[in-house]
């Protein structure tokens, strides 16, 4: 798929962290969604690579009910130090939507977990197909990575579509009381490789 254009975008993060991006977008991704590509750093042969999934409640309002804003502002960081790409994924809670995910938070309150909400609600217990992201990746001459993750299944996915996954680098873990069971959850249903520094 072709890169329909790049721009650059300096960034800083609430915390004073500033970086500076070259953000491209594409034409005629699988999904015929708008994922950006953002350029941190100078890439390496085979560049540290983040596939995020956007996520609006923890990104940009700082929700304690997840720990993705926090692996977003990591993941900028490292990624600067060494170079390689920041893939942000339109592919809102786990793929089920925003209004879902926050339907998924209400059944959570009753005491289901996020992968049992999930799927009281008809949703798989993670919909999303990074198909996109190894277009994404390819259109930049990328067939060969480190990933940034703590998630099995992004490596897995990207290896069954052709990419070469070197290794996989885990990232930190941001565990607050808002989002220990959630923590837990992904540890016990999705082999996230994640050691919790207190028990739930």
């Amino acid at each position: 798929m072709p890169v329909r254009t790049t721009v650059t975008v300096p960034l800083r993060f609430p915390d004073g962290y500033a970086t500076t991006a070259q953000v491209s977008t594409f034409t005629g991704l699988a999904d015929g969604k708008e994922h950006l590509a953002l350029r941190l750093g100078t890439p390496a042969a085979t560049p540290l690579v983040r596939l995020h999934s956007e996520c609006l409640t923890g990104d940009v309002f700082g929700s304690e009910r997840c720990d993705c804003g926090r692996q977003l502002r990591e993941a900028a960081e490292r990624i600067t130090e060494v170079g390689g790409y920041l893939l942000y994924l339109r592919q809102e809670g786990r793929g089920i939507g925003l209004y879902a995910k926050l339907d998924a938070y209400a059944l959570q309150d009753q005491g289901l977990d996020t992968y049992a909400a999930n799927r009281a609600l008809g949703h798989g217990d993670d919909e999303r197909d990074y198909s996109a992201a190894a277009q994404m990746l390819t259109s930049l001459d990328v067939r060969k990575i480190d990933i940034l993750t703590n998630n099995p299944d992004k490596s897995a996915q990207l290896r069954s579509l052709g990419l070469e996954v070197r290794n996989v680098v885990p990232t930190g873990v941001y565990q607050t009381a808002a989002n220990v069971r959630y923590l837990q959850a992904k540890v016990e249903q999705s082999r996230h490789t994640l050691t919790l520094p207190i028990a739930g």
